[in-house]
């Protein structure tokens, strides 16, 4: 019970660190503004938890692929790798607004080449339509598709995906599983909810820096921790 409250916790601190301010966090922000907030939700989350699960996964396995005590040196590895860079881009970086600018960008581009330009009437047609479909149907809309490919092929490569599979090769995958899973549905809900106004105000470099210290922390626990 243990193993799996300690993967939980350092999987929870770790995904709210690295999604807070994240390019897919921005992108669920923004489609909240465009799209029904229930379904961009479904979308998200569905995506993330895939992407949990199979980055999880890979980790359980990975220490049947190479020895338990070669996974745990380059999960130990990957920490300070993953620590450093986040510092790093809390001291150099450009800031969050650039960030949150590009993502806007790129998802205007999208939907001008769809032809998806939203107004505010047509918005509201959309919502109404949406009250009065079943539950499932959504999870075969347009937007459902799009919320949940833009934010898994966001995620993939990401710092926050390496670092469920370094967690799960050297923590209970359960608990690192929940811990994933719990913290994405934090950070994307409270994208969703707060929409741009929210995205805004995060400070993307006290965010990094806390992020690259947990991170760091993490990794001398594991450097001194005996490999079982």
């Amino acid at each position: 019970m243990s193993s799996i409250v300690q993967g939980l916790t350092k999987s929870l601190a770790i995904t709210v660190l690295s999604e807070i301010g994240d390019k897919t966090f921005f992108a669920a922000a923004i489609l909240a503004m465009r799209y029904p907030r229930r379904t961009v939700l479904l979308g998200c989350l569905s995506a993330l938890t895939v992407m949990t699960i199979l980055s999880a996964v890979v980790g359980w396995a990975a220490p049947n692929l190479i020895s338990r005590k070669w996974s745990h040196h380059i999960t130990t590895l990957l920490f300070f790798v993953f620590g450093i860079l986040s510092l790093k881009d809390a001291i150099f970086g450009d800031g969050d607004e650039d960030e949150l600018a590009e993502v806007e960008e790129e998802l205007n581009k999208d939907l001008k080449a769809n032809n998806g330009v939203k107004k505010n009437d047509s918005k509201v047609d959309d919502d109404l339509k949406k009250k009065q479909r079943p539950f499932l149907s959504q999870f075969l809309s347009p937007i459902f598709l799009k919320a949940f490919s833009i934010n898994f092929f966001g995620e993939w490569g990401d710092k926050s995906q390496l670092a469920t599979i370094g967690l799960a090769a050297d923590e209970n995958p359960f608990g690192v599983v929940l811990g994933g899973i719990l913290g994405q549905a934090l950070c994307t809900t409270a994208a969703v909810i707060g929409g741009k106004s929210l995205a805004s105000q995060i400070s993307e470099k006290m965010v990094a820096l806390s992020g690259g210290l947990l991170f760091i922390v993490f990794g001398i626990q594991s450097f001194f921790s005996p490999v079982e």
